[in-house]
């Protein structure tokens, strides 16, 4: 971890969005091989891309553009609650893994949406 805090890592949304793509990180080590090309690649670009999208958002000098950062950070947020759900169908994680993604990806995504609402009004 920085020892230097930036702005973008006081960001609960960030933090958040932070944890999850870390725990998708980890739980994807044990998908099987073959889909290291796919599916494992998959789900990590589209969680690594939402704390990205933050921070990119956040280095922005204008609340519109930021404000189009989180959104694009929410449709990759939308992929990642896809992704989870193949991977469950395809049983490649059971229920509780599942079920704890979905609660951190649903956290990150009330978070983003409260973010949106604050700087649009």
């Amino acid at each position: 971890m920085l020892t230097e805090e930036k702005g973008y890592r006081l960001l609960r949304v960030w933090q958040e969005a932070h944890a999850l793509t870390l725990l998708v990180y980890h739980v994807t080590k044990k998908f099987p091989r073959e889909e290291l090309f796919g599916l494992t690649s998959q789900i990590r670009r589209a969680a690594v891309s939402v704390p990205a999208n933050i921070v990119e958002g956040h280095a922005r000098h204008s609340k519109k553009e930021f404000v189009q950062f989180l959104h694009i950070a929410n449709g990759s947020l939308v992929e990642v609650e896809y992704y989870i759900g193949l991977s469950y169908d395809l049983q490649y994680i059971d229920q509780k893994i599942a079920e704890t993604l979905s609660d951190k990806r649903r956290t990150v995504g009330v978070l983003l949406h409260k973010l949106i609402f604050s700087l649009m009004h």
